[in-house]
């Protein structure tokens, strides 16, 4: 099953916390098109490669998580839409005991990533990286000059597009008078400004994930284009912030982003206060929320839970355990902060909870 933002969270900072006494971490990440067979055939030879290893404890436990891995292949007949990534090793605490154990992820995203890596940790930077892009916003820089168009996706920037206005600079045509080159260049501005406005139209308009919109430029060019770009309403009110910026080229997209970290970091404590508001609602109204362990480990037996709330201050196994079990009933998990005063009442009252589909 395809794993949630939430859950796939919850199993990164489960396996980071894994460290192997020896290189007998296995990572196996397998790209959406891969053929399992090749896969197979690669853990069969890996486990000739494993006889060679000095250590005797060591290359039985590598040569036995590549046995569970290959037992593990053979439930797929195809390799899953979005591809798989699968971790295995000894992850036994006690010198001289083996305990292996198995962590196989379905990633909300595609995976590009074709590796097989043995190591005293596990590889997690692909799944870290499909992390970041779930926070998407739209960006615009212009000036009456250019504009440039992108998207901020988790922390990488993407340029979708750039146009110029061909609007004159201050300098003059020979033979035009000053009112005259005025009305020709604001009459130049204001078809630029509209052609603004269509392209965000056309570019962040049916982005389903597109939490917001943030403009940079001089000052009044922005004002003005809000004014006079003929920019739809429902587009101005997806405008979470304006920036003063110098530059509306590329580099002037990372300077926005740069620029407007204050704005990003509200909006997520925005969305988390919300949240949170609605399970303290209900739950003084005993209307369709939990907050005691044993009342939100009912919810998942009963599939009662829609949406489980773990503060990131729980221990990082029990956050795995609630995400683990929140999967099997397709109940979404949330993980909250304690950056506000909302998340660290939530914190003093357990830092758990659970947002109901029916009372059980």
């Amino acid at each position: 099953m395809v794993m949630s933002r939430q859950e796939l969270e919850g199993v990164v900072e489960e396996l980071k916390d894994i460290k192997g006494s020896q290189t007998e971490l296995i990572s196996v990440y397998i790209p959406a098109d891969q053929d399992l067979n090749s896969v197979r055939r690669q853990m069969e030879d890996e486990k000739g490669t494993a006889e060679n290893i000095k250590q005797k404890g060591t290359r039985k436990n590598v040569i036995s998580a590549l046995d569970s891995i290959g037992r593990f292949l053979k439930r797929y007949k195809q390799t899953p839409e979005n591809g798989l990534a699968i971790f295995c090793g000894n992850v036994s605490d006690s010198e001289g005991k083996s305990e292996i154990d198995l962590w196989d992820v379905e990633p909300p995203k595609p995976l590009n990533t074709r590796l097989y890596r043995c190591d005293k940790e596990f590889v997690l930077e692909p799944l870290e990286e499909q992390l970041e892009a779930d926070e998407v916003y739209g960006l615009v820089v212009m000036d009456r000059k250019e504009a440039t168009f992108g998207l901020l996706e988790g922390k990488r920037v993407k340029v979708l597009r750039h146009m110029t206005s061909g609007v004159p600079g201050k300098q003059r045509a020979g033979g035009q008078s000053s009112q005259r080159f005025s009305r020709k260049t604001e009459t130049m501005a204001k078809k630029f400004f509209k052609r603004v406005a269509d392209t965000m139209k056309d570019l962040f308009w049916e982005r389903d994930k597109l939490k917001g919109i943030i403009i940079g430029g001089p000052m009044p060019t922005k004002e003005d284009f809000l004014k006079k770009g003929q920019l739809n309403e429902q587009l101005k009110e997806m405008i979470i912030g304006k920036k003063d910026l110098g530059y509306t080229d590329e580099s002037g997209l990372e300077l926005l982003v740069e620029k407007c970290q204050d704005i990003l970091e509200e909006q997520e404590i925005m969305r988390e206060k919300q949240l949170l508001e609605e399970f303290f609602r209900r739950l003084g109204k005993d209307l369709g929320a939990a907050y005691k362990e044993e009342d939100i480990q009912k919810s998942l037996k009963y599939g009662a839970a829609e949406k489980i709330l773990l503060s990131k201050k729980l221990d990082k196994p029990k956050i795995a355990k609630f995400t683990r079990e929140a999967k099997n009933i397709s109940a979404e998990v949330e993980i909250v902060s304690v950056e506000t005063e909302e998340g660290k009442q939530f914190w003093n009252i357990g830092g758990m909870g659970a947002l109901l589909r029916f009372e059980v």
